[in-house]
């Protein structure tokens, strides 16, 4: 997996002699500091070729009577999520992701009312592509069991764990440099570590590949073409340390 690292990084000095608490929502651990403390807060990020990506497929389907509209929605539904195994998806990676039955009026401008003309279903399912070289068949090969509308693609890591954690030893790197940097320019020899504080960021794509919805009629019989680019993962850490010297820690 080829990866690449982006960072970012804020700091900010508080007075000469503070205490370094967590926040609310963790358990509070104090630490005296007897010198300067520095808060570092730094972002880095890891850009990696994606091994997943997820499409999402509906029906729509119409009909007189609301079990008619759900009856003829289940066998097209039924059709396509067939079509989904048959493509060597496993059952763990199909989810539906909402079924909708409403009625359906059109507007008699002659009269100036609602008319009822029956109900609508819409079934929509999420599926996870584990080959994303054969997105754009796979695309095809909804269509043509019957999906009337696809959104997607939208690519990204099935396990980012070791890509998180590359960014979050990038993270500690680079505060650790900017912190003992901040204590030289202070005249102090080295640091302490009071407190860290992580938050995980999403796992987007980079740039972004937001979901987009795709007309049916507009797929071509050739395989419709996809690009997987890049997607980025990261964490964001901030950092409390305490600005010491040598003899202060004998």
């Amino acid at each position: 997996m080829k990866t690449a690292i982006t960072s970012a990084l804020a700091a900010g000095l508080l007075a000469a002699t503070a205490t370094a608490a967590a926040p609310a929502a963790a358990a509070n651990v104090e630490i005296e500091a007897e010198g300067p403390v520095i808060e570092l807060g730094v972002y880095e990020s890891i850009t990696a070729e994606p091994d997943i990506v997820t499409v999402g497929a509906g029906v729509t389907t119409e009909a007189a009577t609301a079990v008619e509209a759900m009856r003829q929605n289940a066998d097209a539904m039924t059709r396509v999520i067939d079509r989904i195994k048959a493509l060597g998806v496993k059952e763990k990676d199909i989810q539906t992701t909402g079924i909708n039955l409403s009625p359906r009026y059109d507007y008699d401008r002659e009269n100036r009312k609602q008319v009822f003309r029956g109900y609508t279903v819409s079934n929509r399912v999420s599926v996870k592509l584990r080959e994303i070289e054969g997105t754009g068949d796979a695309l095809d090969a909804l269509v043509a069991a019957g999906a009337t509308d696809i959104s997607g693609p939208n690519f990204g890591l099935d396990d980012d764990t070791q890509a998180k954690d590359a960014a979050r030893e990038r993270a500690i790197e680079r505060a650790g440099e900017r912190a003992r940097a901040y204590a030289a320019m202070l005249g102090y020899d080295e640091v302490r570590v009071l407190q860290i504080n992580e938050s995980i960021q999403g796992r987007g794509p980079a740039p972004a590949s937001a979901m987009r919805a795709m007309d049916a009629e507009s797929i071509s019989v050739s395989a419709t073409p996809v690009q997987p680019g890049m997607v980025e993962t990261g964490v964001s850490i901030a950092i409390t340390y305490e600005l010491v010297d040598d003899e202060a820690e004998d």
